[in-house]
């Protein structure tokens, strides 16, 4: 029977870690940086270095057909416990009969990883999902959401032992954006930047490193929303227009949608305590509410919904809907001036 339990990221590299390999891995989807670090994890250990050059193989799937991957698949190891088969750009070979087949009766002396990035396996090939579930692991590997990039973010540096606080955090995420592979190469810029003896990632760190300035940025923006600072608002957008690859609509609507949704959501909390909004709103810690309090007691209810309404107007008008020729720095300006008057 098929095994139609979701397998995650960490529940495989944990099984990999123990030393537990599967005769199958088919890994697709459209977040490329986990099928990455999950062939590569197999490429570096899953054989000894002296196995490797008999007993590893990369192919190519616009190189080679189903029958050559299956032929190759069921080939024995040169002196070794095992081999290792890594397709890439699995979603190239078209004809999976000969690998269905094979996965129906696979070696167990082969591990074969198939790498289908930019998109999923095609549902329809129902016989041939089934045969990858039954022989190992179908693994799909899905963009991060923009709202789980902070903890993403503490996580990777904390595994590095490096610490960062919340405002460095949002602004990394801010400027970089769901591109785990480039998020986590500019990550790995900063860790290098810092000294032996103080691992921690401040606003002044992510300024030198990544070029977003401490000051001026969508995470002081919104801060100057919350806290109803018109001065302050009005100091970031000028900023933004001398410097516009600062700060830009798209990136603002997302989270100040977020941040007004959530304080919508907020006035509805059983208990209006930093505690009692946090655990409404499934924050991770008590002080992540923090803001949602400031933001009660500077809009009301009303106020609100009326916000999150512009921000539905300005966002379709930042497509092109009913606007033909308003700038974004036009419309962020509209939607700055509505929110704070």
């Amino acid at each position: 029977m098929a095994e139609t339990k979701i397998v995650t990221f960490d529940s495989l590299m944990r099984e990999l870690r123990e030393g537990k390999y599967r005769p199958v891995y088919y890994l697709h989807g459209e977040e490329s940086y986990y099928i990455d670090k999950i062939a590569d994890y197999i490429a570096e250990h899953a054989l000894q270095p002296e196995e490797r050059d008999f007993n590893q193989t990369i192919l190519f799937g616009s190189d080679v057909t189903a029958s050559q991957v299956a032929d190759a698949a069921r080939r024995y190891p040169m002196m070794a416990e095992r081999q290792v088969i890594i397709v890439k750009e699995a979603q190239n070979i078209k004809n999976t009969e000969a690998l269905e087949k094979y996965m129906k009766q696979p070696s167990p002396t082969t591990v074969l990883v198939m790498c289908h990035k930019n998109g999923k396996i095609d549902g329809r090939k129902r016989e041939y999902v089934k045969a990858i579930q039954q022989a190992g692991v179908l693994f799909e590997s899905v963009k991060l959401r923009e709202r789980d990039l902070p903890a993403f973010i503490e996580r990777y540096l904390s595994s590095k032992q490096a610490s960062i606080d919340p405002k460095s955090t949002q602004l990394i995420a801010d400027a970089i954006g769901a591109d785990l592979s480039r998020l986590t190469s500019e990550l790995d810029k900063v860790l290098i930047s810092l000294p032996e003896n103080d691992k921690r990632v401040t606003p002044q760190v992510v300024e030198d490193q990544i070029g977003v300035s401490k000051d001026f940025n969508g995470f002081e923006l919104r801060d100057a929303i919350v806290n109803r600072n018109i001065f302050k608002a009005n100091q970031i957008m000028n900023y933004f227009d001398k410097n516009p690859k600062a700060g830009s609509i798209y990136s603002f609507l997302p989270m100040m949608f977020s941040y007004f949704q959530n304080l919508m959501l907020a006035y509805y909390a059983p208990k209006k305590t930093q505690e009692g909004v946090a655990e409404w709103l499934e924050l991770r810690t008590p002080w992540a509410a923090k803001d949602y309090m400031t933001g009660m007691r500077n809009y009301t209810g009303m106020k609100v919904m009326q916000i999150v309404g512009k921000i539905r107007e300005i966002d379709a008008k930042s497509k092109g809907l009913d606007n033909p020729n308003t700038p974004p720095g036009e419309l962020m300006k509209e939607l700055i001036f509505f929110i704070l008057h």
